[in-house]
């Protein structure tokens, strides 16, 4: 082979190589263990989002599947690998619940830019063999460490332009601004070029998933250390794991900032849309069969890290959707209510409800559901109640309900609102046991508008996600819920429903 051809191979196979993040793997894969990376629909579909976060399309992102389905080797160690290609400069932080794993990727990241013709093609070399931290002589490199460990004196991509020009523009006097202009054209070039990435894989083991101190632990880890090591607001973060529970990484994250995130999730066996037939996500990797298999072996751990479907171990309160409207439907009866239950303690919520009760079921209107102290709830409860034109309010009496309701009362009547009847009472039965017994009801003969969980996020969540057995966290929004199906028994509304 002439130099030239060698040249021209080179640049060929680089390009290729480059043109996608399945290329890559592809081709590295089979340089290292001399066999073809077998690929599946869900690493075409991997590979394709994590493309669009090498060119800044996307900088938040969340992929869910189960184990052994090839998402490290495609999303971490080739992910990087390539990252510094594109970008010698570029920085990585790898996180994991294990630290022997963390540092094996990164051994495995060094063992693919040690490869011959990853050092033909791309200029980025590792200058030290320490799995825990190293760099390229550009500046780029990776640190890798235990989402549970310290992670200090290194940050994950490049410098925000607007920082470093507010930076030179105060340091600089103003007869230098051409030569800072100068400056910042230069590094407005080269940002660019993607700058590096915060990877975490599986941040928690599944044994410690239903664990709420450790879980709460991993994820207050990630506000109060990982999303801060960022150099660049522009710089992604790459979540890539098993859901595992209702409340692990994941879905803390979509439930604190739902719009911020891409989220890809595959189950292991999906429903074909032509057909409507169950089929297998990667047949190499386990049948349908197997997974069938798998699946009556243990249903609450297939679900969860095979089905990407988390849910809790002991059941649901509410088993079946809460119905949505749009517009309420014309009925005989219209009475516009609410409902409040005031807080017992500091860490108590408020919840006040108001709807409207028709014979075939209550449509809530608004919800007011906080933590914070009567000076705000009393007047932002008078204010709802004036707004929905309430009817009748009734309010739990119980650790200062009765002032509360007077408060409330009074504010309205300043308001000029002269239409709505207060009534307070003491609340004698168990919480818990009223709760559940009236769950059936609660869940067919409540109607919320369409998009609640983004309306009342909180307030969703605890309805939501409250369990028949063992302890919730939160009960204040299924009491107060509870209290407006016993408002129809306690005024023998008629409904269609047949729980009562």
């Amino acid at each position: 082979m002439s130099f030239d051809k060698e040249i021209r191979d080179i640049d060929v196979k680089k390009t290729w190589c480059l043109l996608s993040l399945l290329n890559f793997t592809r081709y590295f894969f089979k340089k290292r263990f001399k066999r073809k990376f077998v690929i599946g629909d869900h690493h075409i579909k991997i590979a394709a989002l994590l493309d669009k976060v090498f060119s800044g399309e996307i900088t938040r992102l969340i992929i869910n599947i189960a184990p052994r389905y090839g998402k490290t080797e495609l999303a971490v160690k080739n992910f990087i690998a390539m990252g510094l290609a594109l970008n010698p400069k570029a920085k990585f932080i790898h996180l994991s619940y294990s630290d022997d794993l963390v540092r094996d990727n990164s051994n495995d990241v060094q063992s693919i830019m040690n490869e011959t013709d990853y050092r033909r093609f791309f200029a980025a070399r590792p200058t030290s063999s320490n799995s825990r931290k190293w760099y390229t002589k550009e500046g780029g490199g990776l640190y890798a460490v235990s989402s549970s460990g310290q992670v200090t004196g290194f940050g994950a991509g490049l410098v925000d332009d607007e920082d470093l020009m507010n930076q030179e523009l105060k340091e600089n006097e103003q007869s230098e601004f051409f030569q800072v202009l100068d400056k910042l054209t230069s590094c407005i070039e080269e940002s660019e070029v993607f700058g590096g990435a915060i990877i975490i894989d599986d941040p928690i083991k599944p044994d410690d998933a239903r664990s709420d101190l450790i879980r709460n632990k991993v994820n207050q880890k990630f506000e109060t250390t990982i999303r801060n090591r960022v150099n660049s607001r522009k710089t992604p973060i790459v979540i890539i794991m098993q859901r595992l529970d209702e409340e692990d990484l994941c879905g803390y994250l979509q439930g604190l900032e739902p719009e911020e995130w891409t989220v890809l999730s595959l189950p292991c066996i999906y429903t074909d849309e032509k057909t409507g037939e169950e089929c297998a996500l990667w047949p190499f990797k386990h049948t349908l069969a197997e997974l069938r298999k798998l699946r009556d072996k243990n249903d609450f751990v297939f679900d969860t890290q095979y089905m990407q479907n988390p849910k809790p171990l002991e059941g649901l309160m509410y088993e079946k959707p809460f119905k949505e409207y749009e517009v309420i439907p014309i009925t005989q009866k219209k009475n516009r209510k609410n409902y409040t239950d005031t807080a017992d303690t500091g860490e108590d919520y408020l919840c006040s409800i108001d709807y409207v009760e028709t014979e075939i079921g209550n449509f809530v209107l608004d919800v007011l559901y906080t933590q914070k102290p009567m000076e705000y709830t009393e007047p932002k409860t008078a204010e709802m109640i004036s707004k929905d034109l309430i009817d009748k309010s009734v309010i739990e009496s119980n650790n200062g309900g009765r002032s509360f309701a007077r408060t409330v009362e009074s504010q309205c009547r300043i308001m000029g609102n002269e239409k709505t009847r207060f009534k307070w009472f003491h609340q004698s039965e168990n919480k818990q046991v009223r709760i559940f017994n009236n769950s059936a009801a609660v869940n067919n003969l409540t109607y919320f508008p369409k998009g609640w969980d983004k309306l009342w996020p909180e307030f969703y969540r605890d309805i939501t996600r409250y369990m028949k057995v063992g302890t919730n966290a939160r009960d204040d929004a299924p009491d107060a819920l509870t209290g407006t199906v016993e408002e129809r028994k306690r005024d023998g509304v008629k409904d269609l429903s047949g729980y009562f």
